[in-house]
């Protein structure tokens, strides 16, 4: 089959380029590079660097169809960021996504998935998993943000017949087992690679958001997920889109504390971890786990690398090889 994946040298999307190639599909990539890199394709794969708000160029890349379906994973996602500038996020993930869909109903295209959140349910104290009829309480612009697109797509879905898949996934970490892709930010955000570089004795002590949670160690409790595991669950997920549009939770079922994370990245690595306690951000919820059982009995999906050790274990040789980034 013949997929468009628009933001596909970002982290979750290129490991979704390469399951997908893997699995002897054609690939196409959109992407305006602003976090993604050209180096996290093959040079096999169809590439345009477009960005979303030229409603034109995205428009005549779209139309270079037919596709099988598209893949949409380009947005901004720092919530802390969203929470100094909502304005600024609400707009470019709204209006981006809009022109994209804009374009694909425009071309007939028949099927979509959507790289949604769980920071949707990021409103109050929630110890317990989150099923995927939770209701719907943003904590963040950036929650916010996806929340409008998901909107748009059911009314894209029933005015104009754009089957649609929304994946509220958790926390994605992790490598390609095989080295051929990881996770490059610049600037870094995320819990791992943070740790990971402590560890290696890349960066001074880490800072661990707010000590003070309802949960077992006092810090934030995530339920964090291979990335391969994660592309997996996309291209199954397409599957569904053959009757009617879904949205599920994808997830372990199983959180990790902050400070747990330490814990394995020091057992994996040999190293000690030096951290200190820093006040609570805005929009950080204390847990947040999915249930995903509906995902796992509709798909037959199950997580096959995402103990912890394992995502720790592959984000490091990563991080390892490629100390730099694809920048090396």
């Amino acid at each position: 089959m013949r997929f468009l994946i628009v933001g596909g040298a970002g982290f979750v999307g290129s490991h979704v380029v390469l399951a997908l190639l893997d699995g002897g599909h054609d690939v196409v990539v959109l992407d305006n590079l602003s976090t993604g890199h050209r180096a996290a394709l093959p040079d096999s794969v169809g590439f345009h660097q477009v960005d979303l708000l030229d409603f034109s160029a995205t428009a005549k890349i779209v139309a270079q169809g037919p596709w099988d379906g598209v893949m949409h994973f380009a947005a901004l996602s720092v919530v802390a960021d969203s929470m100094r500038e909502p304005l600024h996020y609400l707009r470019q993930n709204y209006l981006t996504s809009l022109n994209l869909i804009q374009a694909c109903i425009d071309n007939k295209v028949k099927k979509f998935i959507f790289s949604s959140t769980a920071s949707l349910f990021g409103g109050p104290e929630r110890l317990e998993p989150i099923p995927e009829n939770a209701a719907v309480q943003p904590g963040s612009p950036y929650g916010e943000s996806k929340f409008f697109i998901e909107r748009v797509l059911h009314w894209a879905d029933a005015i104009h017949g754009l089957r649609s898949a929304t994946l509220r996934y958790f926390n994605a970490a992790g490598a390609d087992p095989a080295g051929r892709v990881g996770e490059d930010h610049n600037p870094e955000t995320h819990l791992i690679p943070l740790t990971i570089d402590v560890a290696l004795g890349r960066r001074p002590a880490l800072k661990l958001f707010g000590m003070d949670y309802p949960t077992r160690d006092g810090s934030c409790i995530r339920d964090y997920i291979h990335v391969t595991d994660l592309a997996d669950a996309h291209i199954r997920a397409l599957c569904q889109l053959d009757t009617r549009s879904v949205a599920y939770n994808i997830g372990t079922g199983r959180g990790y504390s902050n400070l747990e994370i330490i814990q394995s990245v020091e057992r994996v690595s040999g190293k000690k971890v030096l951290w200190e306690a820093a006040p609570r951000r805005g929009g950080d919820p204390a847990m947040l786990i999915a249930n995903s059982n509906t995902f796992r009995k509709e798909t037959g999906w199950t997580p096959r690398v995402s103990d912890l050790d394992s995502i720790v274990d592959t984000a490091m040789q990563w991080r390892k090889k490629h100390p730099y980034g694809y920048e090396n």
